[in-house]
């Protein structure tokens, strides 16, 4: 199967495999493992910041930064189509006891002018807003990058709120990659940065959460108390290690790749329009709505992987283990392909 599904899907190379299997280890809970203590250290030199927290996921690096942020009543502003709003299990009520103020945004991307409009005056009635977060690349706008300057203005703006501003950069090396943004630069506006290794960076596993030494003091003891906390974790860290030193600019590759996707996709008569690709995912609006199904599974028959992605679109997500024989089966799949 060629699969488009996800860059989740990625499995790691034999040399990340031989890298890891090497890697030595120790008990992280007492911060004793030397991995571990290596991909954090490299993470936050990487982004010009104080300290690292290495967790299992991203859903969790996220959860957690919320939980230190905010407090039970506060209020959290991101996008409607957010992934920590839309795709974590209602964690920030379940796990944060705060609110959300869903904002709408062009392709996932809020403003300073959206955002400005809904800070919560000091009154009673309404909870404190106390949390700003942003996603880049966004998933649901089809791994659109954000305006690094529109960023900067919102960043000024919660400063002079006092409110702190957390990234959601799950897809954050594909938005770096394409910009050519210095990483530095970039995480210079943020009190939090969440970054996965598992997704187009080809790690099996983790993500890292990056930000001052006190924040991330106060971040390993939420991890602690979320069950977070791993004991000989060098093993799956060194993936990200691996991943971070080697994988960043080959994520280009699927930036192109996903390019001759798009060129391919609007010229068919059952697409009415593809997302702009700025990145590793496409977004198919199919004109019939209702064979988005069938879509999927004419695809399937002919060994490709596509994912629904909301009423009437397909997405497919391009990665390190589509090759280029993948590439061309697939675009001559669907050239041909009758709907």
């Amino acid at each position: 199967m060629i699969d488009f599904r996800s860059d989740t899907v990625t499995m790691p190379t034999q040399a990340m495999r031989e890298f890891m299997f090497n890697a030595p280890v120790g008990d992280d809970v007492f911060q004793e493992d030397p991995t571990v203590n290596e991909l954090e250290q490299f993470a936050a030199a990487y982004f010009g910041k104080e300290a690292a927290l290495f967790c299992s996921s991203g859903t969790q690096t996220n959860q957690i930064a919320i939980n230190v942020h905010v407090q039970p009543g506060g209020e959290v502003i991101c996008h409607e189509e957010s992934h920590i709003y839309k795709y974590e299990g209602g964690g920030i009520a379940k796990n944060s006891g705060a609110s959300v103020r869903l904002l709408q945004g062009d392709r996932g991307r809020l403003t300073l002018e959206s955002i400005a409009q809904w800070i919560n005056p000091d009154d009673v009635h309404y909870p404190k807003t106390q949390l700003i977060s942003l996603e880049d690349t966004a998933n649901r706008g089809g791994g659109a990058i954000y305006d690094f300057s529109e960023i900067e203005k919102i960043s000024r703006f919660a400063k002079e709120k006092s409110f702190p501003l957390h990234l959601d950069g799950a897809r954050l090396m594909n938005a770096l990659v394409e910009t050519g943004i210095q990483p530095r630069d970039y995480a210079s506006v943020f009190d939090s940065i969440s970054l996965c290794l598992s997704k187009g960076l080809g790690a099996p596993v983790g993500s890292v959460l990056i930000g001052s030494a006190s924040f991330i003091k106060e971040a390993r003891r939420v991890r602690k108390v979320f069950g977070g906390g791993m004991r000989q974790a060098g093993m799956i860290a060194a993936g990200g290690l691996y991943a971070l030193k080697n994988n960043v600019e080959r994520l280009k590759i699927d930036h192109h790749n996903a390019l001759e996707l798009e060129r391919c996709l609007v010229q068919l008569n059952w697409v009415e329009r593809v997302y702009p690709v700025q990145t590793n995912i496409v977004v198919v609006v199919l004109n019939d709505a209702s064979k988005r199904d069938l879509v999927i599974g004419k695809l399937k028959e002919q060994n490709v992987l596509a994912m629904a992605f909301g009423p009437g679109m397909v997405r497919f997500v391009t990665h390190l283990n589509i090759s280029n024989a993948q590439m061309d089966q697939t675009l001559e799949v669907l050239k041909v392909l009758a709907v």
